[in-house]
C-alpha cells in the first residue's frame, strides 16, 4: 500500500476533506460533479504531476476565493519484512504535501520541511511509483486514449509500469553509444585519410632526408676509412721497415755469431798449430837423438871391428893362458858388435817412424797454417760485413723512427674520425667513392633537418589516429555485441512478460465471451517495437485494438482486460483508474469488477477505482468511498468497507 490518507485543503471543490485509503481496491463513487475525479486529480498533483486535463495551470485548481491550496498524502512507510520503503525515515507514516499558490509558486513539503521536485521523485522512486505513467494513474478518458496510442507508445508505457525501462535504456544507450562511435569512426576515418595523404608527402621528403643522412654517414665513414687506409699504408711501411730491421739485426747477430765461431775456431787452430809445432820440435829432437845413437853405435861398431881385427892378428901370434883370456875378450867384442848392430837396426826403425811422424806433423802443420790463414781471411770478411750491417741497421732505425712518428701522427688524426675499422679498399678507390657521394649530397642540399621533425610529428599523429581508429573499430565491435546482447536481454524479458500477460489476458477476455492476444511486434528493433493487442467479440476473429474497429464498451473492456492481466507485473503499489466502465454493458462491468477484485485481493497493491456505478462493487471486498457535492462543496459522506 502507498497512500493511507489524503487531506485536501481548498482544492477545487473541496474546502477540507480527509479521505482514508486501504490496501486492495478503493472504490470512489458518487453522482456526476460530486468531485470524484477531483480526488484522483488531487492525488496526482500531490504525487508531483504538473499538467492536468482540467487545467493548464495548477493555480487554477485552487478553490475559488482562496489564495492557496494544499494536498497532503500520508504515505505508508511501515516495514515490509525487515526494511522500510524509505529507510531514511524510521517511522511508519510520511507526510508529503503539495502547496499551490495563486502567484504560481508551487512547492513540496516532506515531513513539514520544504523539498524540491527531484527529492519527491527520488522518494516516489523508492516506492516504485511513476504518477505520469497512464497505466499507474488513468484519468478520465485515458482508457480511450490508450487505444489511440501507437503500438510503440503502448509498449514503452508498459515497460515503464513494470520496471523494465532499464532494459530499453540499456539498449538505447548502447545504440546511442554505437551511433556516437560510428560517427567518431567516420570522423577518424576522414582524418586518417587526410593524415595519410599528408604523411605520404612528408614520407617522400623524409626518405630523401634519410638518403641524405645515409650519404652523410657514408661520407663520414669513407673519410674515416680513408684516414685508416692511410694508417694501414704507414703501418705497412713501418712493418716493412721493422721486418728489414729485424732481418738486419738477425744478419748482424749471425755475423757476430759467425765471427765468434770463426774466432773460436781460429784460436783453436792456432793452439793446434802451436801444439803441432811443439810435437814436431820434440819429434825432431828425438830424431836427432836417434841419429846420434846411430852414429855412436856405428862408431862403436867401427871401433869394435878394428878391435876384432887386431884381436885376430894377436890370436895367431900369442899362445898360452894369456892368449886364452884375450880370445874371451874377442867374443865379447863380437857380442858388443852384434848388440850395436841390433841397436842400430832398432834405432833405424825408430828413425823411419820418426821420419813418417815428421812428415805427418809437417802436413798437419801446413794444414793448420792454411786453415788459420783461411779463418783470418773469413774473419776479415765478417768484420767487413759487420761494419756494413751496423751502418745499414742505423739507417733503418732512423727511417723506422721517422715512419713510426708519422704513423703515430696519422693514427691520432684518424682517431678524430672514429674508432678503427677494417679497410677493404684502396685509398684511390675510397677517394673516388667520396667524390661520387659528394655529388649525390649536392643534389640533396635543399633537404633540411626540419623535415624529420615534420615527418615524426605527422607519423605520430597518423599512428595516434590509426590507433584511435583501431580502438574505435574495436569499440564498434564491442558495442555491436553489446547492442546485440542488450537487445536480446530486452527482447527476452519483454517476450517473457507479454507471454505471461497474454495468458492472463486470454483468460480474462474469455470471461467476456471474447478472444484476444497480446504480443510483441518488430521485436528486432527496440525503437520500432510495439505492443499489439488483439480482441474479437461475439465470435469474431481477433483484430487489433484501436479507436475505430471496436465500440466504446468493447474498447474499454479490452483495455481493462489488458490492464488487469498486467497488474501482477506492475511495480507500483498504487494504481488508479477513472470511469473505466462508463461505456460498458452491465455484464462486462460486473465481470471486470470481479476480475479486478480477484486480481488485487492477494496482491500487495492499492487500487483506486472511480466509477459512477459503485453498485458493481457492492457487497464485495472493497473500500467504498462516496463523494457528494453539497452547496458547492465536495464532501466525503460515506465510507463503507
Amino acid at each position: 500500500m502507498l497512500i493511507q490518507e489524503v487531506i485536501l485543503e481548498n482544492f477545487m471543490s473541496y474546502e477540507y476533506a480527509r479521505v482514508p485509503f486501504k490496501q486492495g481496491v478503493n472504490v470512489i463513487g458518487g453522482p456526476n460533479g460530486a468531485g470524484k475525479s477531483s480526488l484522483l486529480l488531487a492525488i496526482s498533483v500531490g504525487l508531483g504531476q504538473s499538467y492536468t486535463e482540467r487545467s493548464r495551470k495548477l493555480s487554477d485548481l485552487i478553490r475559488w476565493g482562496h489564495d492557496q491550496a494544499r494536498v497532503t498524502l500520508i504515505l505508508d512507510n511501515s516495514k515490509q519484512g525487515n526494511k522500510r520503503p524509505v529507510p531514511k525515515y524510521s517511522k511508519d507514516q510520511l507526510f508529503l504535501t503539495r502547496v499551490l499558490r495563486r502567484d504560481g509558486k508551487y512547492g513540496f513539503e516532506l515531513e513539514n520541511r520544504a523539498v524540491g521536485k527531484q527529492d519527491v521523485e527520488r522518494l516516489l522512486g523508492r516506492f516504485g511509483v511513476d504518477p505520469d505513467n497512464m497505466l499507474i494513474i488513468m484519468h478520465q478518458n485515458m482508457v480511450e486514449q490508450f487505444t489511440v496510442l501507437s503500438n510503440i507508445e503502448k509498449l514503452r508505457i508498459v515497460e515503464a509500469a513494470v520496471g523494465l525501462e532499464p532494459f530499453r535504456e540499456n539498449v538505447l544507450q548502447a545504440k546511442t553509444k554505437l551511433m556516437r562511435i560510428l560517427t567518431q569512426e567516420e570522423s577518424v576515418g576522414k582524418l586518417l585519410e587526410q593524415a595519410q595523404q599528408t604523411l605520404n608527402y612528408w614520407r617522400e621528403q623524409y626518405e630523401k632526408y634519410q638518403e641524405k643522412k645515409q650519404l652523410q654517414i657514408k661520407h663520414r665513414f669513407l673519410e674515416r676509412e680513408l684516414a685508416w687506409a692511410e694508417v694501414e699504408k704507414r703501418e705497412t711501411t713501418v712493418k716493412g721497415l721493422q721486418t728489414n730491421l729485424n732481418k738486419n739485426q738477425n744478419t748482424l747477430a749471425k755475423i757476430e755469431e759467425e765471427k765468434t765461431a770463426v774466432t773460436t775456431k781460429l784460436n783453436s787452430q792456432q793452439d793446434q798449430r802451436e801444439t803441432v809445432k811443439k810435437i814436431t820440435r820434440t819429434a825432431f829432437n828425438e830424431r836427432l837423438n836417434l841419429e846420434n845413437k846411430i852414429a855412436q853405435n856405428k862408431s862403436i861398431q867401427s871401433l869394435v871391428g878394428q878391435l876384432l881385427e887386431e884381436t885376430q892378428v894377436l890370436q895367431q901370434a900369442i899362445q898360452g893362458s894369456k892368449i886364452q883370456l884375450k880370445l874371451l875378450r874377442s867374443e865379447n867384442l863380437k857380442e858388443m858388435l852384434k848388440n850395436s848392430e841390433q841397436q842400430i837396426s832398432n834405432i833405424s826403425e825408430q828413425v823411419k817412424a820418426s821420419q813418417t811422424k815428421m812428415l805427418d806433423l809437417e802436413d798437419s802443420s801446413n794444414k793448420a797454417t792454411g786453415e788459420v790463414l783461411d779463418k783470418r781471411v773469413t774473419l776479415a770478411m765478417l768484420e767487413y760485413k759487420r761494419a756494413n750491417a751496423i751502418v745499414n741497421l742505423k739507417d733503418i732505425e732512423k727511417t723506422l723512427k721517422e715512419a713510426q712518428e708519422n704513423l703515430a701522427a696519422t693514427i691520432e688524426k684518424a682517431m678524430l674520425s672514429g674508432e678503427r675499422i677494417a679497410v677493404l679498399k684502396g685509398a684511390s678507390d675510397i677517394q673516388d667513392e667520396i667524390r661520387l657521394t659528394d655529388g649525390h649530397l649536392a643534389a640533396l642540399a635543399d633537404v633540411s633537418e626540419g623535415i624529420e621533425r615534420q615527418y615524426e610529428s605527422y607519423s605520430k599523429l597518423y599512428l595516434e589516429l590509426k590507433e584511435k581508429a583501431q580502438v574505435v573499430a574495436e569499440n564498434r565491435e564491442k558495442t555491436l555485441e553489446e547492442v546485440k546482447t542488450r537487445m536480446q536481454s530486452w527482447r527476452t524479458v519483454m517476450e517473457n512478460l507479454l507471454d505471461r500477460v497474454n495468458v492472463e489476458y486470454q483468460k480474462i477476455m474469455s470471461q467476456t465471451l471474447a478472444t484476444g492476444e497480446v504480443k510483441l511486434s518488430n521485436a528486432q528493433d527496440v525503437e520500432t517495437a510495439g505492443l499489439e493487442i488483439f480482441v474479437g467479440f461475439k465470435g469474431g476473429k481477433p483484430v487489433a485494438l484501436d479507436a475505430y474497429t471496436q465500440s466504446g464498451g468493447e474498447r474499454t473492456t479490452a483495455t481493462m482486460g489488458f490492464l488487469l492481466a498486467l497488474q501482477q507485473h506492475v511495480r507500483s503499489p498504487f494504481r488508479a483508474v477513472d470511469e473505466y466502465d462508463i461505456h460498458m454493458d452491465p455484464k462486462n462491468r460486473e465481470m471486470i469488477a470481479k476480475v479486478l477484485l480477484s486480481t488485487i485481493k492477494d496482491a500487495n497493491a492499492q487500487y483506486v477505482v472511480i466509477t459512477p456505478s459503485q453498485i458493481t462493487f457492492a457487497q464485495q471486498d472493497a473500500n467504498v468511498i462516496t463523494v457528494q457535492n453539497i452547496e458547492g462543496k465536495s464532501v466525503v459522506s460515506e465510507v463503507i468497507s
